[in-house]
Order: structure tokens, then sequence, then C-alpha cells
């Protein structure tokens, strides 16, 4: 049996690895990996899920066309806002069954959730909805209606 020779390595060329270094390599990379996906992964989660939400108190100019007894919705708002030969006055426009927004119809006010009916003075007409919409505390200030959301006065109480 002859055996030929091997050419001289060059000083230049890479020792061949072995098994057992590519394997540890493999799985160091592996690991690295799994590391940084997860990393990435972390660094999306924590977004928090939070709205601003607009302060309770608003200012809202109500149209000159608007007629009497007829709701005015500002944009963005749950809020109805009337006026009439008694003054302002605001209703809010939250079902008091679950919290739907309720929307105005011709007769008032219907939820679209569970088919409650309001009439336009917040009065409930057909359930499921226990009571009445809140009135909500309005004054004017320079020639604008100021609505709280967050004060319920008592049925019938109007800016003049």
């Amino acid at each position: 049996m002859t055996v030929s020779p091997r050419p001289p390595r060059s000083r230049l060329d890479p020792e061949p690895i072995s098994r057992r270094d590519w394997l540890g390599l493999t799985s160091l990379w592996t690991m690295t990996g799994a590391l940084l996906f997860g990393l990435i992964g972390m660094m999306r989660l924590p977004k928090a899920a939070v709205l601003a939400s607009p302060s309770k108190t608003f200012r809202v100019s109500l149209p000159e066309n608007l007629p009497p007894g007829e709701p005015f919705v500002p944009p963005g708002r749950a809020v109805a806002v009337f006026r009439d030969e008694g003054g302002v006055h605001a209703v809010s426009l939250i079902c008091t069954h679950l919290g739907c927004v309720v929307k105005a119809t011709a007769a008032g006010f219907e939820c679209p959730c569970h088919g409650s009916h309001f009439a336009a003075d917040g009065t409930v007409t057909r359930g499921p909805a226990p009571r009445a919409l809140p009135w909500l505390a309005v004054r004017t200030s320079g020639g604008a209606v100021v609505v709280d959301e967050g004060t319920v006065v008592p049925a019938g109480t109007r800016e003049a």
C-alpha cells in the first residue's frame, strides 16, 4: 500500500474545522438568532394601547340655523346640545342600559345595540334602558356653549 503524500499546507490555508467545533458554532448562532428574534418581539409588545381622552369640558358653537328642539351633536362627542325657548341644554348620548352611543332619530334617540328608544328630552320610551339619558351641565361663554360631560344636572335644567 502506497500512501501519497499530501501537498504541504500553506500558512494561509484555514485549518479544517472539526465536527465538534462546527456543532458548537451552529448552536451558538442559533441561540444568538433566537435571542435577537425574542428581543425584537419584546420591543414590539410594550406599546401602550392607551389613547389620550379628550377633555370632558368643551366649547360648542351652535349653528345659527339650528331649529329649536333639534339636537346638535358636536363631531367626536357623545352629547346632543339643544336650543329652544327656555335656553340651551345638553343630553348625554350614552345609553343607560350598557353604554352604547345612541343615534338621533326623528322621534328622539335610538340605541343601535339593544333597541332602547328615548324621547328628545332623554326619557325612556322603550326599554331595556332602565333610566333616562342624563342631562349635562352647560353654560354660555362668549357666544359659545360650554358643555361639561362630567357633571350631571337634574332633567329640565337649562342655561338661559
